[in-house]
């Protein structure tokens, strides 16, 4: 594969030029960009330029409204709602984001929901948009179903991603981690058949509730929950709190996420929130510093998403690269 470096400016604003073209106001553009541009500083290609496709031709379809402005409300003191109108997560998050942070700051803990939106994507990069701001964030949100449950063969569940960040004392993110309760995401499958490679046992199972490493037959099958029915679990969660409390729809309502036509997602994401110093006052930071110095202490471990730097430029696919530029021109 040939590869290209792009610098992270350009592919903001070459990502921001497609949207526009497609159909999304300047700062819905500019919103989603910024997202697109920190998943390829991070290595989260699947959430990168990989999804501007997506977004483009789902703009182009109406499954994602561009232009639409999020209603924000605050149904309870400490509970922030913000109505997507079935627009794109990043620009609803980005309304609620300075109200959500004054209400925890003044209960000191907190709930902001994001509902009836088009798939967010990356769900760590809203929780860590906390913690920079100093406020512990753990997020949820459900997508297509593509997971079955245990023992069965029919899914159920989306990828019903949870995302968690910690702020640091000085500043910036302690740690966070952002992880699907499925054993994979469904785009690592797809990128699988693209490149005409098997998978490991143990992501997903064909028709038949079988266990393949045939990304074909998995994607005509159904993803496993990580760690079996502790995965379950978990995907669980997500799905009350994404789907039930936003009242947004359940995964086994989601049509097809990247499929062109369809309904909108009208997906949910719901993130709690706690200002770290309300119970434990400064004893919070002595035990994170704590669980910090012993992981730290074991040579090759780590805490995820700890002293990230990110980069100024990135090495991606050219052909990638040739057809972003495609969409933003």
């Amino acid at each position: 594969m040939t590869k290209t470096t792009v610098s992270l400016d350009q592919i903001e604003q070459t990502a921001t030029k497609a949207l526009i073209k497609h159909g999304a106001s300047d700062w819905i553009a500019a919103s989603v960009a910024r997202a697109v541009r920190k998943a390829e500083a991070t290595g989260n290609l699947i959430c990168g330029l990989y999804y501007l496709e997506s977004y483009c031709i789902q703009l182009d379809s109406g499954r994602v409204i561009g232009t639409v402005e999020p209603v924000v409300s605050k149904p309870r003191p400490a509970s922030v709602i913000v109505d997507a109108k079935l627009g794109f997560a990043q620009s609803a998050f980005e309304r609620g984001l300075s109200l959500a942070l004054e209400t925890v700051r003044e209960t000191g803990t907190a709930s902001l929901a994001i509902a009836h939106s088009h798939t967010c994507t990356s769900l760590g990069y809203f929780t860590e948009q906390f913690a920079e701001q100093g406020i512990v964030a753990i997020g949820f949100t459900n997508a297509s179903a593509v997971v079955s449950p245990p023992g069965g063969n029919k899914a159920v569940l989306g990828t019903n991603p949870i995302a968690m960040a910690i702020p640091a004392k000085e500043g910036g993110v302690a740690f966070q981690f952002d992880q699907s309760t499925s054993a994979v995401a469904l785009g690592k499958i797809t990128m699988a058949k693209e490149a005409g490679t098997k998978i490991p046992l143990g992501w997903a199972v064909d028709a038949a509730g079988e266990p393949t490493t045939d990304p074909a037959e998995a994607l005509k099958g159904s993803l496993v929950s990580t760690g079996g029915y502790k995965g379950y679990g978990f995907g669980l969660m997500a799905e009350v709190l994404a789907a039930a409390i936003t009242g947004s729809v359940n995964s086994l309502d989601v049509k097809g996420i990247k499929l062109k036509d369809g309904p909108p997602h009208d997906l949910g994401q719901f993130y709690l929130l706690i200002d770290p110093r309300t119970h434990s006052g400064d004893a919070f930071w002595d035990r994170i510093d704590r669980l910090s110095d012993a992981v730290n202490a074991q040579e090759g471990a780590r805490l995820p998403g700890a002293n990230r730097i990110l980069p100024s430029e990135v090495s991606i696919s050219a052909d990638l690269w040739e057809n972003v530029q495609k969409l933003a021109n």
